[in-house]
């Protein structure tokens, strides 16, 4: 299960069996989408699998999850998605009215995120031999002109972005695994930020790195920009946004907030004179208006990131092994 939790286990899977096997210089690039050349198009493409258990969480759903995450994976290279396939793996015996509320979810999150889901596929496996229903989707969408964004472009200077709120999703999803109760519920941030990407590159199409924190959480996105970049990355920890209920909610599961999943933020790195631009234009829309900067892009320590505590001390936050919350994606 860590090799598929988005940390250390993850990366040694994907260098050592997938690079050898598939080796080019698009893969190379290690990005949440591939943008490539097409008949005189750049275009993003993007594939994702989702086994989230439980299907149905507070906020969202398998459907939503499904959208959303490949919506947003082209999106982190600034891509405007248009097209989405899906194939669903269903088991045997999972009743159909659960696969069509999975279904309409999907539909309806489609048309939030402007984008068709245009072909698909359908397989049954025996009973026992999967678990309800599985979803793989992929995307494509056009990259304008002038965007060129890729954790190697990350530079010492640069302003570290969160669009909002971090942790909801992974603790949304153990709320209802576990049945455990917080005094007051915990939605999972699941949306599609494609516009707020948009939005973001009106100010500037020179955004240098956007990544969503999903599996790992916000440490595992930053130590993967840092250690493509060359660079350092500094937090500061009174800045980072979390939620009381998701801060109470670790706290008590001896979880961080920080290896926590989101299913609805993105991290940017953003030049410290365009910062204030983007920041603003991030809180007027409605995907950003919890938009903090939250540290920046350094010199010291490369490929390493750390967080100035408010004591005035300095923690390292390493890559996580593998995942605290395994099948929330």
């Amino acid at each position: 299960m860590g090799h598929g939790g988005g940390g250390t286990l993850s990366a040694e899977l994907i260098e050592q069996i997938f690079v050898p096997a598939y080796g080019n210089a698009l893969l190379a690039g290690m990005t949440d989408s591939a943008v490539l050349q097409l008949g005189g198009a750049r275009l993003a493409l993007s594939t994702d699998s989702y086994v989230v258990r439980p299907l149905f969480f507070p906020g969202g759903c398998l459907g939503d999850l499904a959208v959303n995450g490949t919506v947003n994976d082209l999106a982190m290279s600034g891509a405007r998605p248009a097209y989405l396939s899906a194939a669903f793996v269903l088991e045997e015996g999972v009743e159909l009215s659960v696969v069509e509320r999975v279904a309409r979810a999907m539909g309806a999150a489609a048309e939030t995120a402007g984008v068709t889901i245009a072909t698909g596929d359908t397989k049954v496996v025996d009973s026992g031999h999967g678990d309800g229903v599985y979803v793989t989707t992929a995307g494509v969408g056009l990259v304008p002109e002038r965007v060129d964004i890729r954790p190697q472009r990350a530079r010492p200077g640069d302003a570290v972005i969160v669009s909002g709120p971090i942790g909801l999703h992974g603790v949304a999803v153990l709320s209802v695994r576990e049945g455990l109760e917080f005094g007051v519920e915990i939605a999972s941030d699941t949306a599609p930020l494609a516009d707020l990407v948009a939005t973001m590159l009106d100010v500037t199409p020179d955004v240098h790195v956007l990544r969503d924190p999903t599996r790992g959480g916000l440490a595992a996105s930053l130590n993967e920009i840092a250690r493509a970049s060359g660079t350092g990355v500094r937090l500061a920890e009174r800045a980072l946004p979390v939620p009381d209920a998701v801060a109470a909610a670790c706290g008590f599961l001896g979880l961080d907030p920080l290896y926590v999943a989101n299913e609805g933020r993105l991290v940017a790195f953003v030049p410290p004179a365009d910062a204030e631009a983007v920041l603003e234009a991030m809180r007027a829309h409605p995907q950003g208006t919890g938009a903090t900067l939250i540290g920046e892009c350094v010199t010291e320590h490369p490929g390493m990131v750390v967080v100035s505590t408010g004591l005035g001390g300095t923690r390292i936050v390493d890559l996580p092994l593998g995942e605290q919350l395994p099948r929330i994606c």
